[in-house]
């Protein structure tokens, strides 16, 4: 977290404890392993005796928050954090099912990935969509993190590798799952007025949505992305983008599991099921592509910050429309959308759109 603060704070050329007039954290403390764990954070932010506001939620909620703040007029910069420390849960399976309804939905002694399998096998089956595309999500995801410096589980595979690889909750296989891994993300967000005197390469956020569909297994939609569809809706009307395929160069989505992408991406309005299968065997998707779709590899390739990912999905967003992402770098990004989900057993979601200026 200092780290990523400090590099932040280089880039914006400002001094936290002067500057800053509010920091946001998003930490949700089952994934700590500590209470109140916004306890921890002013040190490693320069934020001791300055406004700091923790959310449990996710990254893009975090960032969302912050822009709210700035909307207020009583803030001109804020700084917005989230970060994983998931090597240091002991049980992650514990951690998931005790968020799982008690009464209901907390099976004793069954991971939650059992979860993951139902809704991949309605989804296939309801949209005609086969295992061989979602594994053809893995080999491009895990391709792509090869050239990521910040990628943990960058792999060469084939469609074969993953679709033999160990059955987990039919038909989700073990390389259809991302691993976790341990990071943070810290990024400036000030007022269009403090960004061009603080940065010569400003990002604009254009639209910010998040949505919370419902938690209970028995009431929510197995086929589609609700919340992520209604988050989009909400964030394009936002920004004014009336045709996602032709307004958008590039999307960063949520992928924890290979199906989610797909998922994710139709619930963005990007591609029907059909399209979809032959944008990904088109190549459509790759980096080089005609919309190029995880890029950075996504959670697959990366790995699975938690309630990070969706804030590292925004900051590789910014790598790409300001042409800094190196060997990832597609081809004239003015505009993309980072996604992100909470992950199981939630329904809760949140889309943000980027410009560059």
């Amino acid at each position: 977290m200092f780290d990523a603060a400090t590099k932040a704070y280089a880039d914006a050329d400002i001094n936290p404890r002067e500057d800053v007039d509010g920091f946001v954290s998003a930490a949700e403390d089952l994934n700590t392993g500590t209470s109140i764990f916004d306890e921890y954070t002013p040190d490693q932010l320069g934020a001791v005796l300055k406004p700091l506001l923790t959310i449990s939620g996710d990254g893009i909620h975090a960032l969302a928050t912050a822009y709210m703040q700035i909307q207020t007029g009583a803030l001109d910069v804020v700084v917005v954090e989230a970060h994983s420390k998931a090597s240091e849960i002991l049980d992650p399976v514990k951690i998931m099912n005790f968020a799982s309804d008690p009464m209901l939905n907390r099976l004793p002694n069954v991971h939650p990935y059992h979860i993951a399998g139902l809704e991949m096998n309605r989804f296939l089956h309801e949209t005609g969509l086969t295992q061989e595309t979602c594994s053809q999500v893995v080999v491009q995801n895990r391709r792509n993190a090869l050239a990521n410096p910040n990628a943990a589980f960058g792999a060469q595979l084939t469609v074969k590798d993953v679709s033999e690889s160990q059955p987990l909750f039919a038909p989700l296989k073990t390389l259809d799952c991302s691993n976790t891994c341990d990071g943070a993300v810290v990024l400036v967000l000030a007022t269009k007025e403090k960004a061009k005197k603080l940065d010569s390469k400003p990002i604009w956020l254009d639209g910010i949505a998040w949505y919370n569909e419902t938690p209970s297994l028995e009431t929510r939609n197995w086929e589609r992305a609700v919340y992520a569809e209604l988050a989009a809706k909400r964030a394009y009307k936002m920004a004014r983008v009336k045709s996602p395929r032709k307004d958008i160069d590039l999307f960063e989505v949520d992928d924890t599991f290979s199906y989610k992408e797909l998922q994710h991406l139709r619930a963005l309005d990007v591609d029907e099921p059909r399209e979809l299968k032959r944008s990904i065997q088109d190549g459509d998707f790759d980096v080089d592509g005609e919309l190029p779709v995880n890029a950075s590899g996504g959670s697959l390739g990366v790995g699975n910050s938690l309630e990070c990912s969706g804030l590292e999905h925004v900051y590789e967003v910014v790598q790409q429309l300001r042409g800094e992402a190196g060997k990832l770098q597609a081809k004239d990004v003015e505009s993309a959308v980072a996604q992100s989900w909470r992950g199981l057993p939630t329904t809760s979601g949140a889309v943000a759109v980027l410009r560059a200026e």
